[in-house]
């Protein structure tokens, strides 16, 4: 798969941290790997990181980069953003059909760039011929060379910003270290850790086999029991969806929470056991994948479909140990095993 990485010229950490910084930040979010720097930066890749962390993707930066080595170096369709070269949208089709086969470097001045970049890159390419900023012309190129589609991509990261009419809503999602400390902060007793513990293992490897969203998973997995404690009774699942909204984690996530109990409850159950009025059915695959598991491990260990069947048979619920039994079978059916040998 083809990459655009980006090239910065002339940065000058004295003057221009905050104009580089716009250009990385606009270089990953539409949709390019990594940017080049030629000035050592140290505060500048502090903060492109810090992004990437709480923000998510892949990006990457490095700044003290020799730029006339990187751009003899680079072995692909070498872009200049400039006033003075071809028509933007001229370029692009003439770039697109061979950014199919071959890596983009955009190179992006801070300054006049010397002639020598004019001459080493295969486009000079303007956006617009009126005078405005480097961060807004690399901005219109990517957009126009991803045709839009980098807006959809989205990335996995530990805030989700939902843009609103009137401001914002922020989403958490945790990883897994994160996921230990929120626990932790809510009372939970090392018997909460460890069986969360091994549902998250038995419900990562479960995931493998189905393609499944290993990060959700085990995110999911890892909370699935929060709600315990507040209460050991059948409202776990509605108190820990609760517990996790007030912090604002990620609503897929809540979801697992909320939906983990043996197969699912369904409505009529929920309103005969006084559940708050929701939807406690797991429909994801992730949602599936967490519930099973957790019908599979007792306390810390594992136990077989039949020892949980078996248990739920004995309290009475054989409606809801049938649902127990045909998920088992959905989601071995989708792993190509039984999830008793998994």
């Amino acid at each position: 798969m083809t990459s655009v990485s980006v090239l910065r010229i002339g940065h000058r950490p004295y003057r221009d941290k905050r104009i580089t910084t716009h250009v990385a930040l606009v270089s990953r979010a539409f949709g390019a790997s990594g940017i080049s720097v030629d000035s050592r930066d140290e505060n500048l890749e502090d903060t492109v990181k810090s992004v990437v962390v709480n923000f998510g993707g892949n990006f990457t930066i490095e700044t003290g980069v020799n730029w006339r080595k990187k751009l003899q170096e680079f072995h692909g369709i070498k872009i200049h953003l400039t006033m003075y070269g071809m028509p933007v949208d001229q370029a692009i089709t003439d770039i697109r059909p061979q950014f199919a086969n071959s890596d983009l470097l955009v190179v992006v001045g801070a300054e006049k760039v010397p002639p020598e970049v004019y001459q080493s890159c295969d486009y000079n390419v303007a956006v617009m011929n009126q005078p405005h900023s480097e961060v807004s012309a690399l901005a219109i190129f990517l957009d126009r060379l991803f045709d839009g589609k980098e807006m959809a991509s989205g990335f996995r990261s530990k805030l989700r910003i939902i843009p609103t009419e009137r401001g914002k809503t922020v989403r958490i999602f945790p990883d897994e270290a994160e996921c230990i400390r929120i626990l932790t902060d809510e009372g939970a007793d090392q018997s909460i850790i460890s069986h969360s513990l091994a549902v998250k293992n038995l419900a990562v490897r479960i995931a493998e086999l189905t393609n499944a969203d290993l990060d959700l998973v085990t995110a999911g997995a890892l909370l699935h029991d929060i709600g315990r404690t507040k209460t050991h009774g059948i409202d776990h699942s509605a108190s820990g969806a609760d517990i996790l909204r007030e912090r604002n984690i990620d609503d897929a996530i809540v979801r697992i929470v909320e939906r983990h109990t043996g197969a699912g409850i369904t409505s009529e159950e929920a309103r005969k056991l006084g559940l708050p009025d929701r939807n406690y059915m797991p429909e994801t695959l992730e949602e599936k994948i967490v519930a099973q598991a957790d019908n599979l491990i007792s306390r810390g260990n594992r136990v077989t479909l039949k020892e949980t069947v078996d248990h739920y048979k004995e309290k009475g619920l054989q409606e809801a140990a049938d649902r127990i039994v045909r998920l088992h079978k959905e989601i071995s059916d989708l792993c190509g095993i039984d999830l008793d040998s998994v």
